[in-house]
């Protein structure tokens, strides 16, 4: 196939949303790549890593392949498969129905490995969302030298975004997430913001690590709070559960929407003062863009509407993984 012919779902690229971890082991896996189980899915990504035991691959493999046979060709759900490996990868495509998937979500990527999995899918339609999850990610400057490689134009227009796992990289510290606050609270707090800074201006999109904790909702809401507070308007989810919790954050304020079309109005001022603010066309115009993205993706959240609630005792001022997987 013309690698110059995309997948018709790159167009919504924006729309990741909460992608919902699910191990491709799960007796329901067609169901849900289908829509029919947890149709709310604006993404769903089926995991043969480090969701599945070595000594369940085989079955995992068989299951997806199963799966991939049987699914339709057209789904409002963007479809993708995190590989355990290279040899994965290859099993992945040479199996009818690869087609189908919109992309790959690429284990432990770096600038070392990143061109072996890239040869196999040249050829092909699927995106692709690297993960930041090794030793690497603490290395600014081999975080640079992964983005000039993910830079050339034949790469950069196959990626989606960028995923950080969160829990491989607290592991590498020797910690895991507390049960109490967020991801910002631990050292990947800074790790976090550097990468926003290395990636985004060059206009990757990163998404936010999963929160592993399912009886902690309101530090979940936090979570989000300040994920969106570092630009990144999508985040992994292992619990169907999570997925509206996590989206309800991504509808716009109908304040925000109202200042975003005052700022982009062609007969707005340079400066001028809204809602108490002073708004800088120059300066303001891409969050405005923005923002008028995310809401046509994910609506507008009205006054009247109930607006969710971020933290549950401690003030956000206050507040300084892997991918997730959902269990059957």
């Amino acid at each position: 196939m013309d690698n110059n012919s995309l997948h018709p779902q790159s167009e919504h690229k924006a729309a990741l949303g909460a992608s919902m971890y699910v191990p491709t082991t799960h007796k329901d896996l067609l169901a849900i790549a289908n829509g029919d189980k947890f149709s709310h899915l604006r993404s769903v990504i089926l995991c043969t890593e480090d969701a599945i035991a070595e000594r369940d691959l085989s079955y995992a493999l068989f299951n997806l392949s199963l799966a991939l046979q049987n699914m339709c060709d057209e789904s409002d759900t963007l479809r993708f498969v995190r590989v355990r490996n290279l040899d994965v990868l290859a099993r992945v495509l040479a199996m009818p129905g690869a087609e189908k998937l919109s992309g790959f979500v690429l284990p432990k990527s770096t600038r070392h490995n990143f061109a072996a999995y890239f040869e196999l899918v040249r050829h092909t339609h699927h995106l692709l969302m690297p993960t930041l999850e090794t030793a690497e990610v603490f290395d600014d400057e081999e975080m640079k030298q992964f983005r000039i490689i993910l830079s050339a134009p034949e790469v950069r227009r196959r990626i989606l975004a960028l995923r950080i796992g969160g829990n491989d990289l607290l592991a590498l510290l020797g910690l895991r997430r507390p049960t109490s606050g967020t991801i910002y609270q631990t050292p990947l707090g800074q790790v976090i913001g550097r990468l926003v800074t290395i990636f985004k201006p060059h206009g990757f999109q990163l998404t936010a690590p999963v929160f592993e904790h399912l009886s902690q909702g309101s530090w979940l809401d936090a979570e989000v709070a300040q994920d969106m507070a570092h630009g990144m308007i999508a985040k992994t989810a292992i619990h169907p559960d999570q997925v509206p919790q996590i989206e309800r954050h991504y509808q716009v304020a109908q304040s925000d929407i109202e200042l975003a079309l005052r700022i982009i109005d062609p007969d707005s001022p340079a400066v001028f003062r809204m809602q108490e603010s002073m708004c800088e066309v120059a300066t303001h115009s891409s969050w405005a863009q923005r923002i008028i993205e995310q809401a046509r993706l994910f609506g507008i959240r009205h006054a009247a509407d109930a607006a969710p609630a971020h933290v549950p005792t401690t003030s956000l001022t206050q507040l300084s993984s892997d991918e997730g997987i959902a269990r059957p």
